[in-house]
């Protein structure tokens, strides 16, 4: 038997790889505006395993699947055997001879890779703490339909570092970006995150202004200063307000940058509402780009490498 095809993290493929998954994610899209419904997944069913809450990743990758003519189960973390500790191997042996493909939004990423590597089916990551590469890919999808492409980008993130600034620090090696990352030193990047950062050389700065961080930039991205499972909500609010993106930090960057947000938002503390509901913001076009990103990484795992 063949080993699965898995999307763990950017850093396990080639820009090549990832090249052909947008653009099958790009030709999906354009099928879906003209009313066209594919079969290319009939009969497969995907798992979906939640240990927190989700919006985004559980809908579109629920809408995504049954789009592509296959099924979805949606299961939580509490409601399974692993609330009463099974192992995650025993888990994906079992779900390997019932399911076609996992989905997991777990925050370990250690437990993801236990997963995986038990597993005889696809895994896809729904987000770790590490790492939450179908985001990334619907952003960059979201960039290259609006500006084209994003090689050669300047991208500046500004807030805490967190899994979608770690995804974008591996696209950004890959894709040829300039990625300026903005972050409060008691928030910055933990010791994996800056090995990393290292080892992206001259495509990732690391620094603590983000006024630096912003100028002549072609897209600003922030998330949410409160992650599921922070606790020192108020230390961080207070730390954090200088890196709020208002119109004066867009104003510094390029007069034709897009700004992103993975959602959810919480409007007056990361951004104000002058800034993500005004005309530089696309952050609905890449919420709905998630679905057509995932579709193409649902193919991808289930060895279709074109449509």
């Amino acid at each position: 038997m063949s080993s699965p095809r898995h999307f763990l993290t950017l850093e396990d493929f080639s820009e090549d790889q990832l090249r052909n998954m947008l653009a099958v994610a790009n030709e999906l899209k354009a099928r879906t505006k003209r009313g066209e419904r594919d079969e290319l997944l009939r009969h497969k069913v995907l798992a979906m395993i939640f240990e927190k809450q989700s919006t985004r990743t559980r809908v579109s990758f629920d809408v995504g699947m049954r789009q592509l003519g296959g099924e979805t189960m949606f299961l939580s973390g509490d409601s399974m055997q692993l609330a009463r500790e099974e192992t995650l191997a025993d888990t994906a042996r079992v779900m390997s001879r019932y399911v076609d493909a996992i989905m997991i939004r777990i925050l370990d990423h250690d437990d993801l890779l236990d997963l995986a590597g038990a597993s005889d089916i696809p895994v896809i990551n729904g987000l770790t703490r590490r790492a939450h590469p179908c985001q990334v890919m619907a952003d960059i999808q979201t960039f290259e339909e609006h500006r084209g492409s994003i090689k050669g980008a300047t991208v500046a993130w500004v807030g805490d570092a967190n899994n979608v600034l770690a995804s974008w620090v591996h696209a950004s090696k890959l894709f040829g970006t300039r990625f300026r990352i903005a972050c409060p030193d008691e928030y910055g990047p933990d010791q994996a995150l800056l090995a990393d950062i290292r080892e992206a050389g001259a495509h990732v700065t690391l620094g603590e202004d983000p006024h630096e961080a912003v100028k002549d930039a072609d897209l600003i991205i922030t998330d949410t200063w409160v992650s599921m499972g922070d606790t020192d909500v108020s230390d961080r609010r207070k730390t954090l307000k200088p890196y709020r993106v208002d119109t004066n930090l867009m104003g510094l960057a390029d007069k034709d940058a897009l700004f992103m947000h993975c959602l959810p938002a919480h409007r007056g503390d990361e951004v104000t509402d002058e800034v993500i509901d005004g005309p530089q913001s696309v952050v609905f076009d890449e919420a709905e780009n998630r679905l057509h990103a995932q579709k193409a990484i649902l193919c991808y795992c289930f060895g279709i490498d074109t449509v």
